[in-house]
């Protein structure tokens, strides 16, 4: 029995040899993957809870939580060879990513998926709970208390050119300012930037209603135009 006991064993250790990174074991491995999996589930509902824009995107906020665990596996694994981390960084310098972010805050939100993730790979786990849960408080203070400027609207607005004049006299009741105008056979399309006022929007209703206008339609505008 005791010689059985002692060949199981040394089989659990040659597994656990096996798996081994440099001077870290498995087990803490699979800690850092399980505390990195759970400061991106926080990063996750933030961003969910978070959310303002017009299009949520699920798979990009499911990203944070996998990049934050590949990220720390990373440092994890360069940590421990350095011959390893020298390729690691040539591998990662072809890499191209082409897509698009024209939210600033999902850049942020990708930042702080990484850093996260690199400090939990460093092993310091404390900063890395620190950092994610103050963070996470600052960010949902600062939407409670700066909400920013109020919702912006786009009116679009397409109408025969002969009513003009008379629809002119129906936009000027409306505080918004001239975006973009554009004619073509005998067709006007204007593009009006305005703010509402409790949110009553029976203007378009009855604008849509004159005769000679084609469609109205308002859009909420999440952006700023050039000058």
């Amino acid at each position: 029995m005791n010689l059985q006991m002692l060949l199981s064993q040394d089989n659990l250790s040659n597994f656990e040899q096996l798996f081994n990174i440099g001077n870290t074991s498995i087990w803490e491995f699979l800690l850092v993957l399980g505390l990195s999996f759970v400061f991106g589930l926080i990063m996750y509902f933030v961003y969910l809870k978070s959310f303002r824009g017009v299009v949520y995107s699920q798979p990009f906020n499911a990203s944070l939580v996998l990049l934050c665990m590949i990220t720390a596996a990373l440092v994890v694994t360069i940590s421990s060879n350095v011959v390893l981390a020298l390729g690691m960084v040539g591998a990662l310098s072809i890499v191209r990513f082409r897509t698009a972010i024209k939210d600033p805050l999902d850049i942020v939100f990708l930042f702080w998926s990484i850093s996260v993730g690199i400090i939990t790979g460093a092993r310091l786990y404390a900063v890395a709970a620190v950092a994610t849960v103050i963070i996470a408080i600052v960010f949902i203070i600062m939407l409670k208390i700066f909400k920013g400027r109020k919702p912006v609207y786009l009116f679009v607005l397409r109408f025969d050119s002969a009513i003009q004049q008379d629809l002119g006299r129906v936009l000027a009741k409306l505080d918004g300012q001239v975006r973009n105008k554009s004619v073509s056979g005998g067709v006007t399309e204007i593009t009006i930037e305005m703010q509402l006022k409790n949110n009553n929007t029976s203007f378009v209703d009855k604008i849509a209603q004159i005769d000679g206008v084609h469609s109205a339609v308002l859009v909420n505008y999440n952006g700023d135009f050039a000058d």
